[in-house]
């Protein structure tokens, strides 16, 4: 009979491990690179939209080594924020060579790449945290 004094072949209630399996990702690795994907944010902020991929750069240059779910989330977040850059750079110069005429074109489609930018970063973000590695849509990438 069981110390918990129950019927004999019972198995013991269950008790919770003390330590993660060792393939989960740790939860430092976790918010280092949901840190990568959110620090977009803070630099398009920061700089007017245009250093969006600095602090992915500096997080992923900084932890690639150490942690590599850091290395292959801040990959991501850097070669989406490149892309949107590039996005961006192309409206301005749909802008600048119609002679301001394709403003009218290049105004909404800033819009919309803009708010695809900002919800795409916050799921990346959201997602990293819990240790999912998360793919941008549409994204070049050029860092591999």
């Amino acid at each position: 009979m069981s110390e918990y004094n129950d019927p004999p072949g019972t198995p013991p209630p269950y008790e919770p491990q003390a330590h993660a399996p060792s393939n989960a990702t740790s939860a430092e690795a976790r918010q280092w690179a949901m840190f990568a994907h959110l620090s977009a944010l803070l630099g398009a902020v920061l700089t007017g939209g245009w250093g969006c991929f600095i602090g992915p750069l500096i997080i992923w240059l900084v932890k690639k080594d150490a942690m590599p779910f850091v290395d292959d989330q801040g990959k991501e977040a850097l070669n989406f924020n490149i892309t949107a850059g590039a996005i961006y750079l192309a409206l301005i110069l749909l802008t600048l060579m119609t002679f301001g005429i394709g403003v009218i074109i290049a105004v909404p489609i800033g819009v919309v790449v803009f708010v695809v930018w900002l919800v795409l970063t916050i799921i990346a973000g959201v997602k990293a945290n819990e240790g999912v590695a998360y793919r941008y849509p549409l994204t070049l990438r050029l860092i591999k």
